[in-house]
């Protein structure tokens, strides 16, 4: 008989290539882009669609879009999704208009051309430089693609610049350049840089400054414009239109930052002052006051400057008594981040109650009575020293139930070592059964090149082995899951026990026993205490896993 052809049998075994090509098509639209029909979301697309036309062989996986993005970074969220959707295997090549929509940065832009699509095999094609990786006559992108990538970058900078530029001599010019309005001013129709009086805010801004003007603190002016029902200015802007996004906007009341904030503002006197931030490395920060960039008289006054200048004043001497007042330093907040009102929600302040006898008292009381209106909540105030009693004997009592039931199955040295004693015996002979059948599966590879097995029977018996290998294997992984469940449970028991043994000793609470026990404390206005504990069924995972562990 003939001697079969090594080069024949190999050929075979040998597993399918996946030719199929799944593309994700990514097109970005920067700010300053956003002016460039040629540079269009649109027009983008059409470029691509018309270049898989012409290579039908390629498949579109999905489409991904930054839209406003800029080029100079790579934290975007379509690019973000479309290399989550490469490291899942979706994906295997990118197509783009041109290397300026991938990116303008010249070492990050390189970095992911050259490297990561390189190492993991992705085709990438920019269409408009008729550059594709899977092209052999790319063989000199490695000079040109820099190259490219520098002139992108330099574009890049050069075009913020001269938006900077044109954002300074705008308010030179004393137009207005923010985003959005100053509470109790519209833009014009005709003219975004220019300012004109909401009919509607200019006259809750004028009720501001005349209370102040008055003599009413930040914090009467809040309540007061809680209790008159006016929205505050995010609330205010959403009607309006102008803000869409939830993490914008507050909890719908006046605070008293945002009171301050308006009666600081010289914009409602008609002078616009801008370039009180600034970008450093990145960060949004402010700016020192010889930097604005301030023109008087662009728009239409709300307020006097008489009246502005007198609220100033009286500011002023507000601030100038709080900082003269002696400030004598709190004591440690143990319960900080986790005493709140069990009727509005909102966080109790600690409050120091000074005593000229006797050591000072502190008291935790809610403040929206009077920060938001009287009758936004029934109020709930309770001594700090009354609170934590109250904790320790509730602590003490919902550890002892918490670790008494579970006391004779997770304290005693021997019951628990038979108890891990089995899974650990499983796991050994499901691992030894896995080299069995392991070997099984070399020895089917011997049995086709000796022509004992067909090569239809040599991939049916390979697939039920491998099938039964990784059923296996998934057991293994769930019992050593569930052995580092239930140490970790044993640990964390012993761990309380401690804690309910401190607190049955001395009774005293200190920050870090209360982090661990403790995630929510609220107090009613009839201080009645509810405590949301962090242990409450944290053993009861320990009898399951071991149910578990003892059925597979």
């Amino acid at each position: 008989m003939a001697r079969k052809s090594r080069k024949e049998t190999v050929a075979v075994i040998a597993p399918e290539v996946d030719n199929t090509c799944r593309a994700a098509i990514y097109v970005r639209l920067s700010v300053e882009d956003s002016h460039t029909r040629s540079a269009s979301i649109e027009t983008q697309q059409l470029i691509i669609a018309r270049f898989l036309e012409q290579n039908p062989e390629i498949t579109v996986y999905n489409t991904y879009i930054d839209n406003g993005a800029t080029g100079t970074n790579f934290h975007r969220p379509g690019f973000q999704q479309m290399l989550s959707d490469i490291e899942a295997g979706h994906v295997n090549c990118v197509i783009v208009k041109d290397l300026s929509r991938l990116g303008r940065n010249t070492i990050d832009t390189g970095y992911y051309i050259e490297q990561y699509f390189r190492i993991r095999n992705i085709r990438f094609i920019a269409v408009n430089e008729n550059y594709d990786t899977a092209a052999p006559e790319d063989a000199h992108s490695g000079i040109i693609i820099p190259l490219r990538n520098m002139i992108n970058e330099a574009y890049a900078l050069d075009i913020g610049r001269k938006i900077r530029a044109q954002q300074r001599q705008a308010m030179k010019d004393g137009k207005f350049i923010g985003a959005r309005t100053p509470y109790g001013y519209l833009k014009a129709k005709d003219d975004c840089h220019q300012l004109i009086i909401d009919p509607v805010a200019a006259v809750v801004v004028q009720k501001m400054f005349q209370w102040a003007y008055e003599g009413a603190g930040l914090n009467t002016i809040a309540v007061r414009l809680n209790e008159e029902g006016f929205l505050p200015p995010s609330h205010y802007k959403k009607i309006q239109g102008t803000i869409t996004h939830e993490n914008l906007l507050g909890n719908g009341k006046w605070q008293t930052r945002t009171v301050g904030v308006i009666l600081r503002s010289e914009v409602y006197t008609g002078d616009l002052v801008q370039g009180q931030t600034k970008t450093v490395d990145h960060r949004q920060v402010k700016a020192d006051a010889d930097e604005w960039t301030i023109v008087r008289g662009t728009h239409e006054a709300i307020i006097s400057r008489e009246q502005f200048d007198a609220v100033q004043k009286i500011l002023d001497q507000t601030a100038q008594r709080a900082k003269a007042r002696e400030v004598k330093s709190y004591t440690p907040n143990i319960l900080k981040g986790k005493v709140f009102c069990s009727h509005c929600g909102g966080s109790l302040h600690r409050q120091r109650n000074i005593r000229k006898k006797s050591d000072d008292v502190y008291l935790y009381h809610c403040l929206s009575r009077s920060r938001i209106s009287k009758d936004s909540c029934p109020g709930a105030t309770i001594r700090e020293d009354a609170l934590l009693d109250m904790l320790a004997d509730m602590l003490q009592e919902a550890l002892n139930t918490a670790l008494g039931k579970y006391t004779l199955s997770l304290a005693e040295q021997p019951q628990q070592a038979a108890e891990r004693a089995e899974p650990r015996d499983k796991i050994t002979s499901r691992k030894q059964e896995i080299q069995r059948l392991r070997g099984i599966v070399r020895s089917l590879y011997e049995n086709l090149i000796q022509g004992v097995l067909t090569k239809d029977e040599y991939f049916d018996y390979k697939e039920k082995y491998e099938s039964k290998i990784a059923d296996i294997a998934l057991e293994v992984e769930q019992l050593e899951e569930g052995l580092r469940t239930m140490d970790e449970q044993i640990e964390q028991y012993r761990a309380l026990a401690r804690d309910a043994e401190s607190i049955k000793a001395d009774r005293e609470l200190t920050a870090a026993l209360i982090e661990r026990l403790i995630d929510r404390i609220e107090v009613s206005h009839d201080k009645q205490i509810t405590v949301c504990y962090r242990f409450q069924s944290e053993f009861e995972n320990y009898v399951e896993v071991l149910k578990q562990c003892r059925n597979m």
